[in-house]
């Protein structure tokens, strides 16, 4: 059986794939393509966060009755997270390659600190938690995902 754990971190492997696909574009100046891989990138991160945000958090907290533990700290990184992307689209969009870089940089680092905490703590959480709703729970955000 599949875990939250090995989806969700597939999940974030998925979203760093097609973020690398935005910096080999940069890097090789092609900026029509960094766009779009940035756009790409961006859509499937939102998806994940709201997948997370409406489905598996709330199943979580429901559970556990936790709403200011670890799922508070995930929404405010998730809040952050967007910021930087939407700064970083902004730089692509105006061709400030400079600014992109600073921005991309530093989203790099936040998604690193943040799926390692989603990967190694959150998610096992929600595997021991949730154990009896996963198939249903992973089939209902497999959806959300591929709507995105």
């Amino acid at each position: 059986m599949t875990t939250i754990r090995n989806f969700m971190t597939e999940d974030h492997r998925h979203c760093d794939d097609l973020f690398a696909e935005a910096e080999q574009a940069i890097s090789k100046k092609n900026f029509d393509a960094a766009k779009a891989a940035f756009e790409h990138f961006r859509n499937a991160m939102l998806a994940h966060f709201n997948a997370e945000e409406k489905t598996l958090f709330p199943t979580f907290e429901a559970k556990t009755g936790m709403s200011m533990g670890p799922t508070q700290v995930m929404r405010m990184e998730h809040a952050q997270i967007r910021a930087l992307m939407d700064d970083a689209s902004a730089a692509l969009a105006e061709g400030n390659t400079d600014d992109y870089l600073g921005q991309a940089d530093t989203l790099v680092i936040m998604m690193q600190q943040h799926n390692m905490k989603e990967e190694n703590i959150l998610y096992p959480m929600c595997d021991q938690h949730l154990a009896g709703e996963t198939p249903e729970l992973l089939a209902h955000i497999e959806a959300e995902l591929s709507e995105a």
